[in-house]
């Protein structure tokens, strides 16, 4: 009696091991592949605002996502059997960055694209504006540097305020490489004071030789109306990237003049935008208008060089969704002016 129980607890005690190890394998054992997709299409309604603007809007400007999830084994087995996914290598994406360099860079994008569609806008509604310096980002940091981390802002060296490049240089003019630096920055929305060691580098500006800290950095601006009243706030969103500057810039363009430019339709689109009004490529088009399509989007604004690819994905899903092609911001503004306010 006392082998049999011995049998049996040594097989159920295998087959535990057995399914641990197989539910390791497919849940938690991580793989180099992300999973793409569909994300979301979000009213930028709700996260853009001027502050005496026209917000009378009976339709919807929308924003569009890509999905990237990390993939473990069964997510790999499923995303086959989804038409609108598609696997590809972690590394395609970051490209020797760390995560966390990749999500920083992200950030600045999106900041970026939102300072651009201001610019846009304000430039086609015809509003005076001026461009200031805020504070210095950085995205990337060498595994030499303990110091920083990517996201960091940083706002004053050994007591002086700095904005920009040629603030730092100035601020640091008489440091020695060696020596340490008192640093003032923000982290995760937290002020911090930090001592910074000072190290050799070439001014990507000057092209000479001077101290600093070895990151790399990229200068935030702020766009400020000459009439306080058309001041702009956006909403912080946990969406990365620059190619939602199309969209951001007809919203900010219906809200600073008069009437309501969707005319009750719901208008999603893609899109990078330059204070000039052009309009960019951007990667993802399938999955956006995939994701657009799922939210009822009436027309759906695409970059030129993205339509042939949105419109093979359209076919294919049979979307009643229009797709318009844009290579610049009037494209977009005229396509909706000529529309018909939807019943």
């Amino acid at each position: 009696m006392k082998r049999i129980n011995r049998k049996r607890a040594f097989f159920t005690t295998g087959y535990i091991l057995m399914l641990a190890a197989m539910v390791y394998v497919l849940v938690y054992m991580p793989t180099p592949y992300l999973i793409y997709g569909p994300g979301g299409a979000n009213e930028i309604k709700l996260m853009v605002k001027v502050r005496e603007g026209d917000s009378i809007e009976r339709g919807t400007f929308m924003m569009t996502t890509v999905s990237a999830r990390y993939a473990n084994v069964i997510m790999l087995g499923l995303s086959k059997l989804d038409r609108n996914s598609e696997i590809q290598r972690k590394e395609d994406r970051l490209h020797g960055r760390s995560e966390d360099e990749y999500a920083a860079e992200q950030v600045w994008y999106m900041g970026d694209s939102q300072s651009s569609a201001m610019e846009a806008a304000y430039t086609r509604a015809h509003v005076p504006y001026r461009i200031v310096p805020d504070y210095v980002y950085v995205f990337k940091v060498p595994g030499s540097n303990s110091v920083f981390e990517p996201g960091d802002e940083i706002l004053e060296l050994n007591g002086v305020r700095v904005t920009d490049n040629r603030s730092i240089r100035k601020a640091l003019e008489d440091e020695k490489s060696g020596k340490m630096a008192k640093v003032k920055l923000k982290r995760d929305g937290k002020l911090l004071i930090v001592q910074a060691p000072l190290t050799t580098i070439m001014d990507s500006e000057t092209g000479k030789q001077r101290s600093g800290f070895g990151v790399s950095i990229a200068t935030v601006q702020k766009v400020e109306p000459k009439d306080e009243r058309k001041t702009i706030h956006f909403t912080s969103t946990d969406v990365g990237g620059p190619s939602a500057g199309l969209m951001f810039t007809m919203e900010i363009y219906n809200q600073l003049t008069p009437g309501d430019l969707s005319k009750g339709y719901r208008v999603a689109g893609t899109g990078t935008i330059d204070k000039d009004g052009q309009v960019g490529a951007i990667g993802g088009a399938k999955y956006k208008i995939v994701a657009a399509d799922r939210q009822s989007a009436d027309l759906f604004f695409v970059p030129a060089d993205n339509y042939k690819e949105a419109k093979a994905k359209a076919e294919q899903m049979g979307t009643r969704m229009k797709l318009v092609p844009v290579r610049k911001l009037g494209d977009a503004l005229n396509y909706m002016e000529k529309l018909p306010i939807k019943p």
